[in-house]
């Protein structure tokens, strides 16, 4: 902005039958200066501007002061509460649920509570309906689990952590994502792109980290109850203790029940499985910040069971037989992190931090007469060091990891037991410029049983080309061993036939998977029409030098093979977010994929991947009124294009599909009204269009033949879905 800008807005109140009434002659005054005016018979101000300006002071006699952080040339309505009904004053500052800053190195979506706050929210796959960063789809027609994709790619390629060490790996792969409820979340980090070397060397298509709320600052209690039409039910509860200013601890709850036999596509399917779900945590955090020490420890136990297949399936009785199709999967879980961190009290910008976790994870499940089970014991451990060279312009981290996991794996009784220990350094240097230049550069080196000895390098820059507008880039490098039945396990609910082609490889006789990521973004923000306006492109490239190549190609089989050719996948994203008048505000996403792979029968487009897709998202909130009362609505729209389907050309004609999907659109909506600081009530309904797949299972008229398969879904089963809950909450 320059200094000939004008600062605008109107000053009001809400008096006693709370409609709006201008307040003439108020102060305004920027922070810290003599340079301010008045408003006038109307309520309205003006004030210049100046680059040294950054908060603004309202006040009026009888009413309390106001500080605004000025972050637009027109504030829009602004609100003084009278000083006789307030006990104390608060000071807010409205930053966006959904951010993405301009001088973050690495291209990062930074999501808060609020955001979640505008769909059911459930659980962490259910936390993307709003927010277009990541593609949410459901694998198959019969477990109805969420998958998420990043870049083009399914969820293996992505990392995902919890407070920034690494969970949903391995066995918990297909089933994780619902097992963080969404009550527990305080805020989601979405990162594209190849991430930090911190974590390891998994990550290819980008990081998400989920911050949990913290017993020190989160509500004293916390309720949330919620229903829906087709009878599924959550519990939400949250009860934190404050032992002293430094120690508190936690108890989370959340249980969900789904009862109801589902089938309005009369399949003799269940649309969405039964289920339920018991998970516990206790937490607690320690903070001393005269001395420096910072700590947490967690204890998570989990319990969860989903029952689907033809609505007369019994599983006492019809279990493993051909009386009627049906599965089950049982799976528990017990999780230990703890992570202790010291802060050098003479030198801030030192710090030496520790974290660890273990986990023991079990799953029992059987899919028709196949059975799948599967146990995995894991422990993570990472020390890191954090100091600077010279100045704090140059920041370096360093330390070393340890990671190991055990997995028993059945299959049909034929055992695929493993263990994986891998041991590894790393370094990141920061170069920190927020005037122009940014870079991390890092690298790591690991020594894998299975894996062998390989470096993983990384580098992330930001380059500030004008006022507010970042270029950003990254390029980096990352492997993984692909566990090719639990990531692919919905391919049991189908006839096909499994198929690896032995390569001699060390992972299920076949090789680890590599590959390289690039990608470039640019970031505007600006004011149009004194409105906050921001653009951002982003595309990136990611390049498989070895892939294992999940194959379903033939109608009969699913096969697993190394990759022989080429595996690309392109990614272009826009977006636009635009504030159209106070409180409104309207973002659109247009996201475009090239995903293609050589597979033995040739170069193929990525089954089930539209190339095209569009977000659009409204949202508006209604002005805080005396008690904090206020409405909030969201609106959102995904549409989907076509997408390619597996070939079925060999199945029987009444078995086959066409060579593309036709498109379809998702509507969902959200009403909250926030009753006063400690009660919220909403309501909500998803997919209210219907779009659903008409014949979501192949064969299932005869789910014990040839031709039986769940896994070519490319729309939602459920239609429309209508819910309603409420939230109590109550701070210490």
């Amino acid at each position: 902005m320059h200094c000939q800008v004008q600062i605008t807005g109107t000053v009001l109140e809400f008096n006693s039958d709370k409609n709006e009434k201008v307040i003439p002659q108020a102060n305004v005054i920027w922070l810290n200066s003599t340079i301010g005016t008045s408003t006038d018979e109307n309520g309205n101000f003006s004030v210049p501007y100046k680059n040294e300006f950054k908060k603004i002071i309202i006040s009026s006699v009888g009413y309390r002061t106001d500080t605004i952080t000025v972050n637009r040339p027109n504030l829009g309505k602004i609100w003084l509460h009278p000083n006789l009904e307030l006990e104390e004053i608060l000071i807010r500052k409205k930053l966006n649920p959904i951010q993405k800053s301009l001088f973050q190195i690495q291209n990062v979506v930074n999501v808060d509570s609020r955001e979640m706050l505008k769909a059911a929210c459930c659980n962490l796959s259910e936390s993307f309906e709003t927010n277009p960063a990541v593609d949410v789809n459901i694998s198959d027609a019969i477990t109805g689990a969420k998958q998420i994709q990043m870049l083009g790619l399914n969820s293996p390629y992505l990392l995902f952590t919890q407070e920034n060490m690494p969970s949903i790996r391995g066995a918990s792969q297909i089933y994780g994502l619902s097992f963080i409820p969404g009550s527990w979340i305080e805020s989601i980090q979405i990162t594209k792109g190849a991430g930090n070397v911190l974590n390891g060397f998994e990550s290819i298509s980008g990081q998400i980290n989920t911050e949990l709320v913290k017993p020190l600052t989160d509500y004293k209690f916390f309720l949330n109850m919620y229903a829906n039409i087709f009878e599924r039910y959550e519990f939400n509860a949250r009860y934190n203790k404050k032992l002293s200013e430094k120690l508190a601890t936690g108890f989370y709850l959340h249980s969900n029940l789904r009862n109801g036999k589902i089938d309005h596509n009369s399949d003799n399917f269940l649309d969405i499985p039964l289920a339920k779900q018991i998970n516990f945590m206790n937490r607690w955090q320690y903070v001393d910040p005269l001395k420096g020490w910072v700590s947490f420890f967690n204890a998570q136990y989990l319990f969860d069971e989903k029952q689907t297949g033809e609505k007369s399936f019994n599983p006492d009785i019809d279990k493993f037989t051909n009386n009627a199709w049906g599965s089950e999967v049982k799976s528990s879980r017990l999780d230990l992190f703890a992570k202790l961190g010291y802060v050098f009290p003479d030198l801030p910008y030192q710090s030496v931090g520790y974290q660890m976790a273990f986990s023991h994870h079990n799953q029992y499940s059987y899919y028709g007469l196949n059975e799948y089970n599967i146990e995995q014991q894991s422990y993570y451990s990472n020390l890191i060091f954090n100091s600077i060279i010279g100045s704090t312009q140059h920041k370096f981290k360093t330390g070393l990891n340890f990671t190991f996991d055990n997995f028993n794996e059945d299959v049909n009784r034929h055992s695929w037991d493993r263990r994986d220990n891998s041991v590894g350094a790393f370094f990141e240097y920061t170069y920190d410029n927020l005037d122009k230049l940014s870079f991390v550069l890092g690298i790591r080196v690991d020594n894998h049983n299975r894996l062998g000895a390989f470096i993983t390098p990384r580098l992330h820059l930001r380059y500030s080309l004008w006022n507010r507008a970042s270029l950003r880039f990254s390029g980096g490098r990352g492997k993984r061993a692909a566990n090719i039945f639990t990531e692919n396990q919905q391919f049991f609910a189908s006839s096909r036939s499994v198929n690896i082609e032995n390569n001699g490889g060390n992972i299920y006789s076949l090789d680890s998977e590599i590959a390289w990521n690039t990608g470039i973004g640019l970031i505007q923000k600006l004011y149009l029409w004194d409105r906050a306006f921001d653009f951002s492109v982003d595309y990136y490239i990611t390049d498989f030098e070895e892939q294992v190549v999940v194959d379903w190609e033939n109608p009969r089989e699913i096969s697993f093979y190394n990759l022989k050719g080429n595996s690309v996948s392109k990614s272009l994203q826009l977006d636009i977010n635009y504030e159209l008048f106070q409180n409104l505000n309207l973002r659109l996403t247009y996201k475009n994929y090239d995903v293609k792979i050589d597979y033995n029968s040739g170069t193929l487009q990525k089954p089930l991947q539209p190339e095209h897709r569009f977000f659009m998202n409204i949202s508006y909130e209604t002005p805080r009124k005396t008690r904090e009362s206020q409405w909030k609505i969201d609106f959102t729209i995904h549409w989907t294009g076509e997408q390619r389907l597996p070939n079925t050309v060999s199945n029987p004609i009444e078995y086959q599909l066409g060579t593309y999907s036709e498109s379809y659109s998702i509507m969902n909506f959200n009403l909250t009204r926030v009753l006063n600081e400690k009660i919220d009530l909403y309501l909500g309904g998803e997919n209210i269009g219907n779009s659903v797949q008409k014949n979501p299972i192949l064969g299932a008229d005869d789910p014990f033949g040839s031709y039986f398969d769940s896994t070519l879904l490319y729309a939602p089963v459920l239609g429309g879905t209508y819910y309603l809950g409420f939230r109590f909450k109550l701070r210490h």
